[in-house]
């Protein structure tokens, strides 16, 4: 087999998602623009320019050109962290080839391609990545800047599979830095917030392909997920467990497996009608069950390319519920009952705001900013109803509840904790300083959201 493969992209698969990340803005004139807003549209942009760029050189040619600029993704952060009153540039629709390196086993793609579509060309080549989003539709680079997601209690957060990346400093310089060469200068600049440049590659470890299925269970009992966690969160490849708090139950429990060979534990074909007093569900589940399932992956038990069960959505369709604020709070694993038991005393004052909530576990890494630096951890993510004026005054006595637990929060998402604390909490902060003083002494790429929670 050949060492190394360039895959090119053709122009279908990269405009192939529902939503586009500049739809609405190419018009023709700036008064037929529309506000650039994030996926949500609860933010809405401080600025309306913004530059796409197809190549390295014309990366480089814009860093120039701009005093200050910040990097527009798919625009899936919920706050300003992406934010800037003066000039976006963008690199996801970046002419650029999809390299697979078979032997040391690692694709490198552009920096603004998306999960969804880099998926189904690992697969068809045989490979696939260890771990995704419960929604294909995020960039590579900006899931990994912001140490996006983890499921499975041997899974790490997409960030863990970057074992190289290209980005344009301040200066105009090309910095290559990698797991193997650069050791802690790499570990500070994968979960980089945008404070370092413009990530325009991302070298991603692989794997071989597998297929998966996925099994939800209903009205698990909160007393059987305090006794029986551990043993709940190891029961697949990855499990997620959904509730809006207002039970003494967990609504559903997503149980995903590998099937097939290269699974220790093979997706069974009879599955258990009960697991921990929860039910087997008859017909597909969306996580917030008013909804239909349409718009999720297949479930009951139905085998398919990992990339069509690791996300809880299809590509093809709008995630979640589309218009809503989210948050995310990680608590050290040793930490997730009490964490859990916490949260659940609010559950008459949370309840009633939110669509869902969903809790997972996450591996332990060593990347600076990562929310699971050196501590295995949990996640609870809530998926809140757009109203900003109730969440915002939900969010600090949420905090309140897991300060106990030293809890970090999701960078994109909503959160309320004082940068004072976030200092304490980010073991590294300080080094990560330095490193993007290094890179950016002037900060071209400092925005609001860094001045406040980084160099504040």
């Amino acid at each position: 087999m050949k060492k190394r493969t360039f895959i090119k992209l053709s122009s279908a698969l990269m405009t192939a998602p529902l939503f586009s990340p500049l739809t609405g803005w190419a018009a023709n004139s700036p008064a037929d623009r529309e506000k650039l807003k994030n996926w949500a549209g609860n933010l809405e942009y401080s600025t309306d320019k913004l530059d796409s760029a197809k190549s390295l050189q014309q990366v480089k040619e814009l860093v120039a050109k701009y005093p200050k600029l910040k990097v527009l993704g798919t625009r899936h952060c919920f706050n300003n962290i992406a934010d800037t009153k003066d000039q976006f540039i963008s690199v996801v629709n970046a002419d650029e080839q999809i390299v697979l390196d078979e032997k040391n086993k690692t694709v490198t793609v552009n920096a603004g391609l998306k999960y969804g579509q880099l998926s189904p060309v690992l697969h068809k080549k045989g490979f696939a990545l260890h771990n995704l989003a419960s929604l294909p539709h995020i960039s590579v680079a900006g899931a990994c800047a912001t140490a996006t997601h983890g499921s499975g209690e041997k899974n790490g957060n997409l960030s863990t599979a970057v074992a190289a990346m290209e980005l344009v400093t301040a200066s105009g310089d090309v910095l290559q830095l990698s797991r193997k060469k650069d050791a802690d200068q790499f570990n500070g600049a994968v979960v980089n917030l945008g404070a370092l440049g413009v990530v325009t590659k991302v070298t991603l470890d692989i794997q071989p392909t597998f297929l998966m299925g996925q099994y939800v269970y209903e009205n698990l009992p909160l007393d059987q997920l305090r006794d029986n966690f551990d043993k709940i969160q190891s029961s697949g490849y990855s499990v997620s467990l959904f509730t809006n708090w207002q039970s003494n139950d967990i609504t559903e429990v997503w149980v995903k497996y590998i099937h097939g060979m290269n699974s220790a534990k093979p997706l069974k074909v009879l599955p258990e009608e009960e697991f921990f007093g929860a039910k087997l569900a008859t017909k597909n589940l969306h996580p917030i069950p008013e909804l239909s399932a349409e718009n999720c992956t297949p479930q009951m038990g139905v085998p398919g390319p990992w990339y069509e069960r690791m996300p809880h959505f299809k590509m093809g369709f709008t995630p979640s519920s589309g218009k809503e604020l989210q948050s995310e709070y990680f608590v050290p694993r040793k930490n997730a009952v009490d964490a859990i038991l916490a949260i659940s005393k609010l559950g008459n004052q949370v309840g009633p705001h939110l669509f869902t909530s969903e809790i997972r576990t996450i591996a332990a890494d060593n990347l600076w900013l990562s929310p699971c630096y050196k501590q295995d951890s949990v996640a609870i993510h809530f998926t809140w109803k757009q109203d900003w004026a109730a969440v915002s005054k939900l969010l600090p006595v949420i905090e309140r509840e897991l300060a106990p637990f030293n809890v970090r929060p999701h960078w994109g998402k909503l959160f309320t904790i004082s940068p004072a604390i976030l200092e304490k909490r980010c073991e590294k902060m300080e080094d990560f300083r330095k490193l993007a003083k290094a890179y950016d002494p002037k900060g071209k790429f400092v925005n609001d959201f860094l001045k406040l929670n980084v160099f504040g």
